[in-house]
């Protein structure tokens, strides 16, 4: 998707790398070029990441068997990258950063809740990959008796998040380019790591890991949700935005889902297989997910590992700091976006010192952060798609910039639907793990499932049910978008005032 010029002799050369200018305005038609294909290695190159092993560890302890565990990580996986796929479509009909086309469901300064929520949740996930990139190096050095200690933690944070924030502030262009190049790395050193470890499967030792409840398998499920699709969904039109408007909204939605769910899936079968023949490892993966997966290896892979876990997790990194910064700037923070991208390295190193150096638990606080961001995570995304499917235009580019336009400026039915899903949904998941989210769950006895130690307390229902309310509560109120859609468009000149 790299774009091309002219040069003074007329044959065309790379468009020479520079920092991104774009910030929350509409890609003009001249910059909207590539094809829907291209979307492939954005998502495949974030997503390639050897954390998807360590997800079979995170599924099977749930208490469910494999196949459990793989039917639950399948549907989570798939369906999950599909609602990124459906969103990205808005980015290809508004040329927008999501959380500006956002607008035309929530307002233009309505829209600064699900706008902070999103930059939460975004910052909140770089900080973690940021996290495990330096424990994984730090691993590695340490089995090579290179070091391993907090000097070596020290330094490894530094050039992940010197990798990350670079990434982040440049912006499209450089990160295209990186996700081609990570795509290719991680993807070959991914192969060659299953192959030298899969003398460490045993089958006859995971076939018989007994079943679980169907409570359990729904937690794990919803689990996977949050942990894959459900933690990209509020940046899915980040990159579509740059497609042209005739672009196919099929294909839009094949190759996003395609490319983010294929390298998870062949991950997660491998995981599930690893965790499940040694319950060592298994047991391993809660506190270090990534360094764990080194203690199989022979010591000659140890740095192409590092190299592969490290470029893996910078991949996810990077689109998560360029979409939170634009999710800030959207937020009402007036700077300009490099600089927006800039402020959220410097909060993401400082979560990843605490998480490197004083958090515990790794594994407990990740699930509560993943629940309790899910929440309003999955009202907004059901409020956001059902808004999508009602409409039969193109946004209004200029009216999402004012409050006076057609989408209005503070509407009280989607934010009153956020509120509500998020408080519903917060009632009905727990993490006993996290000792600040113990408050959660408050609705599981006066809904007769069992209280906050009952069958259903790990199920996670509150994600699921947030979800579905977000989207049936808008669907309902289409009215107002019908409403929206019969006023004539604004004058081609407005957007270019805005």
């Amino acid at each position: 998707m790299t774009e091309i010029q002219d040069s003074p002799d007329s044959r065309p050369t790379a468009r020479q790398l520079q920092v991104e200018t774009h910030g929350l305005d509409v890609i003009g038609g001249a910059e909207r070029k590539g094809t829907p294909r291209a979307l492939f290695w954005p998502w495949f190159g974030a997503n390639v990441s050897i954390l998807g092993l360590s997800y079979g560890a995170f599924a099977l302890g749930f208490g469910i068997s494999f196949w459990q565990a793989l039917i639950a990580g399948v549907i989570g996986i798939v369906f999950s990258f599909l609602l990124c796929g459906l969103i990205a479509v808005a980015g290809k009909r508004g040329s927008a950063p999501t959380m500006v086309l956002s607008r035309a469901a929530y307002g233009v300064r309505g829209n600064r809740l699900p706008s902070v929520i999103s930059w939460v949740l975004t910052v909140g996930w770089e900080t973690v990959l940021c996290a495990l990139a330096t424990m994984a190096t730090a691993t590695v050095f340490g089995r090579l008796g290179w070091g391993g200690g907090t000097g070596t933690k020290a330094v490894a944070l530094v050039v992940v998040g010197a990798l990350t924030v670079v990434g982040g502030v440049m912006g499209f262009d450089l990160i295209m380019r990186l996700q081609t190049v990570i795509t290719v790395v991680t993807g070959v050193l991914t192969v060659v790591y299953i192959g030298l470890v899969a003398d460490h499967i045993h089958w006859s030792t995971v076939s018989a890991i007994p079943a679980g409840s169907g409570e359990k398998f729904i937690g794990a499920l919803v689990f996977m949700m949050t942990g894959f699709g459900l933690g990209w969904v509020n940046a899915a039109a980040d990159y579509s935005r740059y497609l042209p408007r005739r672009s196919s909204s099929r294909a839009v939605i094949g190759w996003t889902t395609f490319g983010a769910s294929v390298a998870p899936l062949l991950l997660l079968v491998f995981g599930l297989l690893l965790a499940g023949s040694s319950t060592k490892l298994n047991a391993a993966v809660a506190a270090d997910p990534i360094g764990a997966l080194t203690t199989i290896l022979p010591t000659w892979f140890l740095v192409p590992f590092a190299v592969v876990a490290v470029f893996g997790l910078v991949g996810g990194a990077v689109l998560d700091i360029y979409s939170s910064g634009l999710a800030l700037l959207s937020a009402g923070i007036r700077i300009p976006r490099h600089l927006a991208a800039f402020v959220d390295g410097v909060l993401m190193i400082a979560g990843s010192v605490y998480i490197v150096f004083f958090a515990g638990d790794f594994l407990g606080q990740f699930t509560g952060f993943l629940t309790t961001l899910g929440v309003p995570i999955a009202a907004w995304c059901g409020i956001m798609l059902a808004d999508l499917l009602l409409r039969r235009r193109d946004y209004d580019e200029a009216d999402l910039y004012r409050p006076t336009g057609r989408y209005g400026d503070v509407p009280l039915l989607p934010l009153l639907l956020t509120v509500v899903a998020t408080a519903l949904g917060w009632g009905l998941v727990t993490n006993s793990a996290a000792s600040w989210l113990t408050w959660q769950g408050y609705l599981l006895d006066p809904f007769g499932l069992g209280g906050k130690s009952g069958a259903w307390a790990y199920a996670n229902l509150g994600v699921l049910a947030a979800l579905v309310l977000g989207f049936l509560g808008t669907l309902a109120g289409r009215a107002r978008v019908d409403a929206q859609e019969a006023q004539a468009p604004s004058p081609r000149d407005a957007g270019a005032a805005v």
